[in-house]
């Protein structure tokens, strides 16, 4: 979310090294985001033909489906179409006019009408500039596992069950570098788009990162376990970036919000990281006309998300307020001038506070105390994670240290990949409880701020999310571990073999080895899989099983106490027919 980032301002978790993300001013990390139907591609009407100063946006809602009449009325009372979501009803219009949601108010189908924004529409609205695409720095030969991961126990996880790559999770947020080289083995283009301005740009690179945050965002989710700089919570996953901040402000209005959720149940995104608060108000209240139809945009958008299949995850803020009793806000509109208001709970901070959403609180460096910044509230923080100095990738083939709510947010949307990975049938309903319910219980520290039990508490929630629960583990794995990520083709009707070397190890392996497989293969019917001792015993592992299943991601317990520890262990993959082919990802041995 935007995150207090040491440099508190924007709308977003940004942060400088070690510095917060920001989310609306100082509420969520960079990026802090109803009804199910047909698939919502936005229907684009002819933007005008040149910006005029004065042109606002609004959200024009109505009953979903044939929404013509009312895209009708908005052209006949002095606006137009800029985009229009017809699976839920809401309709992107633009105008110049001052008494444009007024008049729109009146006509016959239309529920709700509001103003996104206090400031007027960019230019670059009607003819977007792609983001820089910018130069890498060379790659870090290292790659040392990092104390949130630790925490959370990712580390563990991977010796399990890194992620499966069937799984799709979007980055909404200030936009991703995809040519970053821990981001790259992941980057899911196909998936990727900008939402900026409230409709889908698709054009190459329109989802690049116009600041650092969405790209920091990216590399806790999912940074690749190659031996370079960075490890995510989910290394096998894919993810896609879904650009909702604007270049210049890197605010994410609540068009973009929309174009975004509903991109995420289209494209099949599992999990969704939202680490922004839909700006430009902090808080949207439902007695104010402008932002009830926000809220019910937003909320739509959001319901048709998870309706489709998708769990969005989202940065609680970094205001260090109390979600379950509000009072004031003096934060927003944060496009033009903010004012003081007063607030009462009907006020939601969203997408955070959506129903379905998961909501993050954030961790101190300890691990089991809140982050001096993180809001918090009894039965609004679901879960916590890590937020304090999380070292992740930056633009650029970069990295830093960042701070936020914003930062935690993705750690708990990379264990909830890891939960998808490990049970493909799960809805978001199963993955949020899951969370929950694997979670590790935090007591309150000595602050009256903090109210209710150990097992779930307003700054914690149900507790510090756990990757190693999530796949299935529940101790950490035994022995010394070692691990050959080069890839080796799989080509058909061919053998391959990858080496790996095992050393310091006393006297022979283990009666339960531990033989972890990552595979990239379609048909995975046509594979035998040995394991190769040092004295060339064959251990097989799988025999042509799975028929056109797609990819071998699994932990086999191979009895191999009669061989010597040391020496090079072989995986051999034998591709026994013609037409499909594929590679050895990775593989590892635990003793």
């Amino acid at each position: 979310m935007r995150l207090s980032a040491l440099a508190l301002g924007t709308t977003l978790a940004l942060g400088t090294t070690v510095g917060l993300a920001q989310a609306a001013p100082l509420d969520n990390e960079p990026l802090g985001a109803r009804s199910a139907g047909p698939a919502a591609a936005p229907a684009i009407a002819a933007a005008p033909a040149a910006w005029a100063a004065g042109t606002r946006a609004y959200l024009v809602i109505t009953a979903p489906g044939d929404t013509t009449a009312v895209r009708t009325a908005i052209a006949s009372n002095g606006g137009s179409v800029f985009a229009s979501y017809d699976a839920i009803g809401v309709i992107v219009a633009h105008s110049a006019s001052a008494s444009f949601a007024a008049t729109m108010r009146g006509v016959s189908g239309v529920q709700k009408v509001g103003a996104t924004r206090t400031s007027d529409v960019p230019a670059d609205a009607y003819n977007p500039a792609l983001p820089a695409n910018p130069s890498q720095a060379t790659a870090p030969t290292t790659e040392p596992v990092r104390s949130d991961m630790t925490q959370i126990k990712a580390d563990q996880a991977w010796a399990v069950n890194k992620g499966s790559a069937t799984v799709k999770v979007g980055i909404l947020d200030t936009g991703v570098d995809d040519q970053h080289q821990d981001l790259a083995p992941n980057f899911n283009a196909a998936d990727s788009v900008s939402c900026a301005y409230g409709k889908a740009d698709t054009r190459v690179g329109a989802w690049r990162d116009v600041d650092q945050h969405g790209t920091h965002v990216a590399g806790t989710v999912a940074a690749a376990k190659n031996g370079k700089g960075a490890i995510g919570v989910a290394p096998g996953v894919k993810i896609s970036s879904v650009r909702i901040a604007e270049p210049g402000t890197t605010l994410f209005f609540a068009e973009n919000t929309v174009c975004g959720l509903v991109w995420a149940g289209d494209h099949g995104f599992k999990v969704t990281n939202n680490s922004y608060y839909t700006d430009p108000w902090q808080f949207n209240c439902p007695d104010n006309l402008d932002q009830a139809a926000i809220l019910e945009g937003v909320g739509r958008a959001q319901a048709y998300a998870e309706s489709k299949g998708s769990l969005q995850v989202a940065a609680a803020g970094n205001s260090n307020v109390d979600l379950a009793n509000k009072t004031t806000d003096s934060s927003s509109p944060n496009d033009s001038t903010p004012v003081t208001r007063t607030l009462t709970n009907a006020c939601l901070d969203i997408p955070a506070e959506l129903p379905g959403v998961v909501t993050v609180a954030a961790n101190g460096t300890s691990g089991t105390s809140k982050a001096s910044f993180s809001n918090y509230g009894r039965d609004v923080i679901e879960v916590s994670a890590p937020g304090e100095s999380v070292y992740s990738t930056v633009p650029g083939g970069k990295y830093a240290s960042l701070s936020g709510t914003s930062m935690a947010s993705p750690h708990v949307a990379g264990v909830a990949a890891l939960l998808a990975s490990a049970n493909p049938a799960y809805t978001p309903a199963d993955i949020r409880a899951k969370l929950g319910e694997q979670a590790t219980d935090l007591a309150c520290p000595s602050d009256a701020r903090c109210t209710g039990t150990t097992a779930k508490n307003s700054f914690f929630g149900e507790g510090r999310v756990d990757a190693l629960k999530a796949v299935g583990g529940s101790t950490p794995p035994a022995g010394a571990y070692f691990e050959n990520l080069t890839d080796y083709a799989i080509a058909d009707n061919s053998t391959v073999e990858s080496p790996l070397t095992v050393s310091g190890v006393t006297g022979n392996a283990p009666a339960g080895l531990k033989v972890g497989v990552d595979i990239k293969h379609t048909y995975i019917g046509d594979l035998k899989v040995d394991l190769v001792a040092p004295d060339g015993t064959v251990y097989t592992l799988h025999n042509r099983t799975g028929s056109g299943t797609d990819n071998i991601l699994q932990t086999y317990t191979v009895d191999a106490s009669a061989e010597v520890a040391n020496g090079v262990w072989k995986l051999r993959v034998n591709d026994n027919a013609s037409q499909d082919t594929g590679r050895i990802d990775a593989w590892n041995l635990t003793f």
